[in-house]
């Protein structure tokens, strides 16, 4: 197994980077969209119909990735149904799925009090097969950023030139309705200057389900929201310079849908609490490296191998104030990490 994820860089107009990047990535797109069909166990062809319903709300959000998309199909040499398709995996089959632990930690909390954040995903098996790394460099003026990704999907887990990160954690208990799906506006978010830029985008944009997100920015700020078609409502975790969330919701807000769909969200997040507590003040890069890798805290532990049928098949931390972001291929014990700078 690779110690890295294919490296995708592109540049040039939206529809210049959509083109190199299906290009580049061709046989992993194919590849992603079999992966949908087996996943979900629906047809391309019905996925590709429900897909092309959400065309008009990406449109709406920004009419550069409806370019961007046709770039990707024309590189790819996908059909545009199948090139939305691969921003609304979720959304065309009404399937969620995910079992991450999210973090962010500033000033008092981390070793030089500069900010961190970052994430475990956990995904099915299979994931790991079709994910990039993904640079885009716009000459629109929009900042050049790298994420972590899946072939053909423009937007997902990454950080900007500005500092700007984003990290998501799935919740469930919603009830699908007519909206913005998630992948575009996570690119969006790597479109932002700040953490309240991020905030208000949400605010603005009306999604088709829930999920929570992690974010900061090279200034020091964090922040968590959870999101749901109902609206935003913001999390301010205890102690303050802390963000941790699992796959529970935590405002009050929203805390009456919950019905405990994954049963080792609570002992995770719990675990997560214990182990930053005995760091904090001293939380570094590594620090947060051997967090990803815990095993001990069964049924909380936070490095997954199964459970649920979720396996950590990447990892995250980004460094906004310095402009590195660390991925990880695979479970957090192999700490097989790589380094990028946006």
């Amino acid at each position: 197994m690779a110690d890295s994820f294919p490296f995708i860089a592109v540049s040039g107009s939206a529809y210049e980077m959509g083109f190199e990047h299906g290009r580049k990535a061709a046989p992993l797109v194919r590849r992603y969209i079999e992966w949908i069909e087996k996943l979900t166990g629906v047809s391309r062809h019905q996925l590709c119909a429900n897909a092309v319903r959400f065309l008009p709300y990406i449109e709406r959000l920004s009419s550069a990735y409806c370019e961007e998309i046709m770039g990707l199909a024309d590189g790819a040499g996908i059909s545009m149904p199948e090139a939305i398709l691969c921003q609304v995996r979720a959304e065309a089959a009404q399937r969620w799925d995910g079992g991450c632990t999210c973090f962010a930690f500033t000033g008092e909390a981390t070793a030089d009090g500069k900010p961190l954040a970052g994430q475990n995903q956990d995904l099915e098996p299979g994931y790991e097969d079709v994910a990039i790394i993904l640079s885009v460099r716009p000459h629109d003026g929009r900042p050049p950023a790298v994420m972590f990704t899946f072939a053909g999907q423009l937007g997902y887990a990454g950080m900007n030139r500005h500092g700007v990160c984003h990290f998501t954690n799935a919740l469930y208990d919603f009830r699908w309705t007519p909206g913005l799906p998630f992948y575009p506006l996570r690119r969006a978010i790597l479109e932002q200057r700040t953490v309240a830029d991020c905030i208000s985008l949400f605010q603005r944009n009306r999604v088709c389900s829930a999920a929570n997100l992690v974010m900061a920015d090279s200034m020091g700020a964090i922040a968590d929201i959870e999101v749901r078609p109902e609206g935003v409502q913001i999390f301010k975790d205890v102690p303050r310079d802390r963000v941790l969330h699992t796959n529970h919701y935590l405002t009050d807000s929203f805390a009456r849908f919950e019905t405990g769909f994954l049963p080792d969200s609570v002992p995770r997040l719990e675990r997560a609490r214990k182990l930053t507590k005995q760091r904090w003040g001293h939380i570094t890069v590594d620090t947060l490296k051997d967090l990803m890798a815990d095993h001990s805290g069964s049924p909380g532990a936070i490095c997954r191998h199964g459970a649920r049928n979720m396996v950590s098949v990447s990892g995250y931390i980004a460094e906004p104030a310095r402009g590195l972001f660390h991925v990880r291929r695979g479970p957090g014990c192999q700490q097989r990490w790589t380094t990028y700078r946006v």
